[in-house]
């Protein structure tokens, strides 16, 4: 794809294709990341004028809104939605961008935000302004979707019950896993719009093998009888972490980063996402912890669990809850009777 001219929209004058990103609910390490690429981003800056940037050029929403239909190349959009500003961006971004890429974890699987689908809006709000040891609100101030000043009213955007991913907004041509992506992997995608190698729509951009394929520990088949938190063992650098004990997520986790942080003797968290052709990230996790468990017996799998991995959602959905076939903790009608944003409750 030449992508000053992808989708049939005229070419810029100066021969190059238009970049937009952007950053909903994350940390913002996507965009630290694609400064990773190091002198190749002059090489991005050649081939794309970037059109939209809000964490380093002076853009605004208006100036999206003024283009064209499908006037932007490509657009990398990381985070995670969780307000009605993000869902708007989501679909303006969509509707003025010929590819639209979810760029790392957040915007592939709802990734850290997506955790918050344990509780609902009242529960985050009442932690986060009243109940927190360092937080102190004597009058019990709460943000207002609507806040009266002398000069008119004030609007903030609506904090919706659930964190949802970018495919469930709006759909997505291509997906970049990580968190966040490793600068490989973001010069893999840079480099097949360049050269027009692209996988079909739907795709990954990425590796079809897992963790375990890139790592270089040594693997047999044992199995355990007993999980370990990581300050409780100084791990064996050689010998695969799960065979030791740890509950490491590379035997389900997409390949692309490299390893590392097995290499570094900590244990995969899964972050680069599932393979291709797996709907529910954290069952493939359980079903494959399941298989080097030594027993068969219920009540000791049971206890192995429980005593060794004692965050079971934290452990098998740290990245992907609000991707999986969960989704959330259920919403009761009483919980969703305030909430102003059509189809929440179906979401």
């Amino acid at each position: 794809m030449n992508p000053s001219n992808a989708g049939g929209a005229a070419p810029a004058a100066n021969g190059k294709g238009k970049l937009a990103m952007y950053w909903a609910a994350s940390c913002g390490g996507c965009e630290i990341a694609v400064l990773a690429l190091n002198e190749k981003i002059l090489d991005v800056a050649a081939a794309f004028d970037i059109v939209f940037w809000p964490v380093v050029i002076d853009a605004k929403v208006r100036d999206v809104e003024a283009m064209e239909d499908g006037a932007i190349d490509v657009c990398l959009f990381n985070g995670s939605i969780r307000t009605s500003e993000q869902e708007h961006m989501a679909h303006l971004l969509r509707r003025k961008s010929k590819v639209l890429v979810a760029f790392g974890s957040c915007a592939c699987e709802g990734c850290i935000p997506g955790l918050a689908n344990l509780s609902n809006r009242e529960e985050v709000f009442q932690t986060v302004y009243h109940d927190t040891p360092s937080t102190e609100n004597p009058q019990g101030q709460r943000p207002q979707r609507e806040t009266p000043v002398p000069e008119g009213t004030l609007h903030l955007p609506v904090f919706y019950d659930s964190v949802h991913t970018l495919e469930q907004m709006v759909p997505v041509d291509y997906f970049l896993p990580g968190c966040p992506p490793e600068a490989e992997r973001i010069w893999d995608a840079v480099t097949a719009i360049l050269e027009n190698k692209l996988p079909e729509p739907g795709s990954v951009i990425g590796a079809d093998t897992s963790v375990c394929d890139e790592c270089k520990r040594k693997r047999s088949e044992k199995r355990i009888k007993q999980f370990k938190r990581t300050w409780q063992v100084w791990p064996d650098e050689e010998t695969c972490l799960l065979e030791q004990g740890i509950l490491c997520c590379g035997i389900s986790t997409r390949a692309g980063c490299g390893a590392r942080c097995p290499e570094v003797n900590s244990p995969c968290i899964g972050c680069y996402g599932p393979n291709n052709g797996v709907r529910d990230c954290g069952a493939r996790l359980m079903s494959a912890v399941a298989s080097v468990i030594d027993s068969n017996d219920p009540e000791e799998v049971d206890r192995i669990i429980h005593q060794g991995i004692p965050d079971p959602v934290g452990s098998f959905y740290r990245f992907s809850l609000a991707a999986s076939a969960l989704r959330r903790r259920k919403l009761e009608k009483r919980e969703t009777a305030t909430e102003q944003h059509p189809g929440e409750t179906d979401r």
